[in-house]
C-alpha cells in the first residue's frame, strides 16, 4: 500500500496560518480572464437583461498588487409581482467552469422564454478570483461554499448575500435557488489534500462520482423537484451512479443521481435563500464519457427544467 503524499505546504498536523497561506497564494497563477469570459459576456446581455452590480471583491497584500473585481447580475427586465422568482448561481467555486458558462449560456439561449412566467436574478460567477486562477478558495485560502453565514470571512459569499437580502426586501421571496457546480479530478488530487494541510488533518483519499448529480436539502428535501432535474440532465449526459456502498462521494444516495447535505448548517451558496426549491448541481468534466460541451448544456438543462417545475407548481394554485 502507497503512503499518503503529504501536501507541499504547512507541516503535517498543525493547521496553517498567514505563513502558509501565503505559500499557497504564491502558487496559484492567473490562467484566464474574468474581464473578457465574464463582464464582456455579460455586458452583451445589457440589451435584453437589467445587470445588477453588487459590489466588488478587493484583494491585496504584501507580495500582490492590488486586484479590483466587480460583481455582477442578470436580471429579468420585466419583474413581475405575482410570478415566481428564481435564483440561479454559477462559479461558487472559481475552478468548475461550467456553472460560469452555463448560468451565461441559459440567460443567452433560454432565458427569455420564461418571460411572463416567471422572474430571474443569474449570477454567473460569484468568485472571479478563484475563476482566473482556476482554484476552488479564494485569495484567503478559504472555501465560498462553507462561508454562507453570518459574518462570512469570505467576501464573496458576504456580497451574494447582501444581493438575495436586498433583492427579496425589494421584490419578494425566492420560489427556487439552483446553484451550478462541478466535482473534478483535482477534487482528489489538489483541494481535498490542501483542505486537509490546511486544517492540520489527515488525508483520507476518496473517490470521484463519474457523471452528474444533485445535493439536495437534507432539512427541506424536494425529491420532485429534483427528479424533473436528473430527467431533463439524463437526455444531456450520464447520471451518476451509486458506488457498492449506495454512496456518492461519501454520502448515501436517497434517490438515483441525488444525495442529501444539510445545506443553511454548512454554510452552503444553495441555503441562502430560503426557497422552498434548492439545490446544487454537480458535473463531471473529467469523465471520458463526457466533453465540457455537454457539461456546460447539463448545466443549462437543469436550470431550464428546475424553473419548469416551479412555473409548473404556480400554475396548479
Amino acid at each position: 500500500m502507497q503512503p499518503t503524499p503529504t501536501y507541499p505546504i504547512g507541516t503535517p498536523g498543525q493547521p496553517w496560518g498567514a505563513a502558509e497561506r501565503d505559500q499557497w497564494r504564491a502558487r496559484q497563477v492567473r490562467q484566464r480572464s474574468y474581464a473578457d469570459d465574464v463582464l464582456t459576456a455579460i455586458e452583451a446581455l445589457r440589451g435584453r437583461f437589467d445587470v445588477e452590480m453588487y459590489g466588488d471583491v478587493i484583494y491585496a497584500d504584501t507580495q500582490h498588487p492590488a486586484e479590483r473585481f466587480p460583481l455582477r447580475a442578470l436580471r429579468s427586465r420585466q419583474w413581475q409581482p405575482g410570478l415566481p422568482s428564481v435564483l440561479v448561481t454559477g462559479g461558487v467555486h472559481g475552478y468548475e467552469t461550467s456553472g460560469v458558462h452555463g448560468a451565461l449560456r441559459f440567460v443567452d439561449t433560454q432565458a427569455e422564454r420564461f418571460a411572463g412566467r416567471a422572474n430571474l436574478l443569474v449570477v454567473p460567477c460569484v468568485s472571479p478570483w478563484a475563476y482566473e486562477r482556476v482554484q476552488r478558495w479564494n485569495f484567503d485560502a478559504i472555501d465560498p461554499n462553507r462561508s454562507f453565514k453570518e459574518g462570512s470571512p469570505a467576501q464573496e459569499s458576504a456580497a451574494l448575500m447582501r444581493l438575495v437580502a436586498q433583492h427579496q426586501a425589494q421584490y419578494g421571496p425566492f420560489a427556487a435557488h439552483i446553484d451550478l457546480h462541478e466535482t473534478t479530478d483535482t477534487d482528489e488530487s489538489e483541494y481535498r489534500p490542501a483542505v486537509a494541510a490546511r486544517d492540520g488533518k489527515v488525508f483520507e483519499p476518496g473517490s470521484i462520482a463519474d457523471g452528474f448529480y444533485l445535493v439536495d436539502d437534507a432539512d427541506n428535501p424536494q425529491p420532485a423537484f429534483q427528479q424533473a432535474i436528473i430527467d431533463a440532465v439524463s437526455r444531456v449526459t450520464h447520471i451518476a451512479p451509486a458506488d457498492d456502498k449506495n454512496e456518492i462521494i461519501g454520502t448515501p444516495v436517497v434517490a438515483p443521481g441525488v444525495i442529501y447535505y444539510p445545506m443553511k448548517q454548512w454554510g452552503l451558496c444553495a441555503g441562502i435563500s430560503g426557497a422552498r426549491y434548492t439545490t446544487t448541481t454537480e458535473v463531471y468534466p473529467d469523465s471520458p464519457r463526457a466533453t465540457p460541451e455537454q457539461c456546460i448544456e447539463a448545466q443549462v438543462a437543469a436550470v431550464c427544467a428546475a424553473v419548469e417545475y416551479v412555473c409548473g407548481k404556480a400554475s396548479e394554485r
